[in-house]
């Protein structure tokens, strides 16, 4: 039976044309369709936004995540074609907003537009709708013969094909001489699929380098910050001499606000007990977002600073594998 699958179009480089400013969104779904050729599913488009990704923000997450909840049950997978710069983002946030989706969700984009010849496009389209069309139920990122799960992903070249990569698991799925293979990989508990779009957009993401000011954290809080991942050394190491960074950590967790913290390393995990500068901030209260990807981390953090966690209940939230985005074990 031919396969029914979706195409929700947001713009992004795939869809862009030259103009006066500069490459810009242009093309609509049916127009990219059509330049891929003959394909073997029954497709249906529908343009939701025509934006540069780094024009999507929290409010365009919640259009894309509510056309796939709309839409969820007439089709077989959704694509979501979108651009390069935040979809690990736009990824990640679907995969909380979207919890138990009956359905494959791929996003997908490329380098260089379309209707430009040697394009990337054709490729990662064609994959994003084999993934669509083929994988387990979930939120993934198709590009460059590889499938990775959404939250997994981060983007890590400006120009180069090969511009994601899967972080700290194998990809779900790659396209080789042999064809489209997936991979067996954990799947979350089975539930009912749940659209919950409600986040705090109030948090921020910052890179701990030497001579941070610990002040420039309080001045965060005290502006309305309700929440920041740290990006810390190594295996989640922060300073504890003269810019006491562990201190104003503790500081802002006894005054309600949740620190996570990361490490600036792309892969492997962050482990506050192995060092004495990261046992002082666990005791502190720090709560450690162990092998996940930034972009994981702060949109797990806004969805649950969303539904009114504190504290306690983020760090109970951030020792939950949702859907993947995280190693407990």
């Amino acid at each position: 039976m031919t396969k029914k699958l979706l195409l929700l179009s947001t713009g992004g480089t795939i869809a862009s044309v030259v103009s006066d400013e500069g490459l810009a969104p242009g093309e609509s779904g049916e127009e990219l369709i059509k330049m891929l050729g003959r394909l073997e599913y029954d497709i249906t488009v529908r343009d939701i936004l025509e934006l540069d990704s780094s024009n999507i923000q929290p409010e365009e997450w919640k259009i894309i995540a509510e056309a796939i909840y709309d839409h969820r049950n007439e089709y077989d997978g959704i694509v979501v074609s979108h651009g390069t710069d935040t979809m690990a983002y736009t990824a990640s946030m679907l995969t909380f907003m979207l919890q138990h989706i009956n359905i494959p969700v791929v996003l997908t984009g490329s380098q260089v537009p379309m209707n430009v010849i040697l394009s990337d496009a054709p490729d990662n389209l064609r994959l994003a709708f084999a993934a669509a069309a083929n994988c387990e139920p979930g939120v993934y990122i198709a590009f460059n013969r590889k499938v990775i799960r959404g939250c997994r992903s981060v983007k890590v070249r400006t120009t180069a094909f090969d511009a994601f990569e899967s972080v700290n698991v194998p990809p779900v799925g790659e396209v080789t001489s042999d064809g489209f293979s997936i991979r067996d990989h954990r799947h979350p508990q089975p539930g009912k699929s749940q659209l919950n779009t409600k986040i705090d957009t109030h948090v921020s993401l910052v890179k701990l380098f030497p001579g941070f000011d610990p002040a420039l954290l309080h001045a965060m809080a005290k502006n309305g910050c309700h929440g920041i991942v740290i990006e810390a050394y190594g295996l989640g190491g922060m300073t504890s001499i003269r810019r006491n960074m562990v201190a104003a950590v503790g500081e802002l967790i006894r005054n309600g606000i949740p620190i996570i913290t990361s490490s600036q390393c792309l892969y492997e995990r962050s482990d506050l007990t192995k060092y004495e500068v990261g046992r002082l901030a666990l005791l502190e209260g720090a709560i450690s977002a162990r092998d996940m990807t930034s972009e994981s981390a702060i949109t797990k953090l806004m969805w649950g600073l969303g539904q009114g966690m504190d504290v306690k209940e983020i760090a109970d939230f951030f020792n939950t594998d949702v859907a993947g985005e995280v190693t407990l074990d």
